[in-house]
C-alpha cells in the first residue's frame, strides 16, 4: 500500500512559478509516478510522468518546456516544478503512482494510488 500526500499549492499570478511536492509512504523505487490536474468542469488530465527507477520523464505538449517532474528516491518524494504559469493551469493537482510502467502514461486509469490533491490558482 502506498500513501501519497501533496503540498505546495497556492495562488500565483500568471507568469509565476510554483513547486509542488508529493510525499510517499513506503518504498516507491519500483513505482512510476505522475502528476494529474483537474480544473472546474474538466476531466482529469495527466501533466507529467516519471518512470520507476530509471527516471525517464514524459510531458504533454500543453506543459512541455514549462513543467518539470523529478523525484528523490531517498526521500520518497516527487516534485513538480511549474514555471511560466498560465490562467488555464488553474486546477486541483494530484499525484499518482503505479508499480512498474503504466500502460497508458497519461491515463488516470493506469494509476492505482492517489493523493488528496493540492489547489493551484493562477490569476491573469
Amino acid at each position: 500500500q502506498v500513501r501519497l500526500v501533496e503540498s505546495g499549492g497556492g495562488s500565483v499570478q500568471a507568469g509565476g512559478s510554483l513547486r509542488l511536492s508529493c510525499a510517499a509512504s513506503g518504498n516507491t523505487y519500483t513505482y512510476s509516478m505522475a502528476w494529474f490536474r483537474q480544473g472546474p468542469g474538466k476531466e482529469r488530465e495527466g501533466v507529467a510522468v516519471i518512470y520507476a527507477s530509471g527516471g525517464g520523464t514524459y510531458y504533454p505538449d500543453s506543459v512541455k518546456g514549462r513543467f518539470s517532474i523529478s523525484r528523490d528516491h531517498a526521500k520518497t518524494t516527487m516534485y513538480l516544478e511549474m514555471n511560466s504559469l498560465k490562467y488555464e493551469d488553474t486546477a486541483m493537482y494530484y499525484c499518482a503512482a503505479t508499480r512498474g510502467r503504466p500502460p497508458l502514461l497519461l491515463s488516470a486509469s493506469s494509476y492505482n494510488y492517489w493523493g488528496q490533491g493540492t489547489q493551484v490558482t493562477v490569476s491573469s
